[in-house]
């Protein structure tokens, strides 16, 4: 295994994953060791050439699905996608939004940042229920609904980070409502009208937790153990962050108890609906 199949197990991933066979729990470190690499391109410092490295992915993710992988992360992302029947944009689509990220991409309404999400969050979603055995329509459904409420969450609580690093993901639009602009975020300005968009935004994120609940009820409940794991860790960290009035100036980040909480949690409460 790679050296970063031990990062997972930090992130708010990790938890989730604790309840799975060997087998299962390897194959989702393999696919969550390719998400790290993807993102450490658009973000890491040191990369000289980010575009130059996706466009290495998408051919190395060409072989994997030709049986003719070469890096040692690509052979292994060739047995997984082989084993639970794993469609290429589990990975290229995954590549298509750090571009957007490389490149600053802006979004001028939800329905256009919904591209970005389906692309860095949702089709993660459908991979990681590949390799726990959930496909179809309802498996589309989920991903789509828990993939979009743990990225804006994400997209809350990292709000400033992301803007020291030129990113906005907030749509323009809702920016606008409340009078604000996308350089406004980039430079700091008018902070006091931030909470508002943010509540907005975690509104909608609620209503996607609501949608991923009503939806894990009817899939097989073993199954979905991991998924509402983190979900309810991710809500759990959406209501911390709503307690501070959406009035924080870092990450507001869940503790290790509160993550070990909110697994007990959904061991106990599995017909729980967000």
């Amino acid at each position: 295994m790679t050296d970063i199949h031990a990062e997972y197990k930090k992130s708010s991933f990790g938890p989730a994953f604790l309840f799975l066979d060997k087998t299962r729990r390897e194959a989702l470190a393999a696919y969550y060791a390719f998400c790290r690499l993807a993102d450490d391109i658009a973000d890491e410092p040191g990369v000289s050439d980010r575009l130059g490295e996706l466009t290495l992915w998408r051919e190395e993710i060409g072989r994997v699905f030709d049986g003719k992988a070469q890096t040692p992360l690509g052979k292994e992302l060739q047995q997984i996608a082989a084993r639970y029947n794993m469609k290429p944009d589990r990975f290229l689509l995954l590549l298509e939004g750090m571009q957007a990220d490389i490149q600053g991409r802006s979004y001028a309404n939800f329905e256009d940042l919904e591209w970005y999400l389906w692309r860095v969050a949702g089709i993660v979603g459908l991979a990681t229920l590949d390799i726990l055995g959930v496909k179809g329509s309802q498996a589309q459904a989920l991903a789509r609904a828990l993939g979009f409420a743990v990225q804006t969450t994400n997209i809350i609580r990292d709000v400033y980070e992301d803007a020291s690093l030129g990113r906005v993901y907030i749509p323009q639009d809702l920016l606008e409502a409340h009078g604000l602009s996308r350089q406004d975020l980039l430079s700091s300005a008018h902070p006091s009208r931030l909470p508002g968009v943010l509540a907005v935004l975690a509104g909608k994120s609620n209503e996607f937790y609501r949608q991923a609940g009503q939806l894990m009820r009817v899939l097989p409940a073993r199954k979905m153990l991991p998924c509402r794991v983190m979900g309810f860790v991710y809500r759990a960290n959406l209501a911390k962050i709503e307690k501070t009035g959406f009035l924080f100036d870092r990450p507001v980040k869940l503790s290790k108890p509160e993550k070990a909480l909110q697994c007990i949690y959904a061991l106990c409460k599995t017909d729980f609906v967000f």
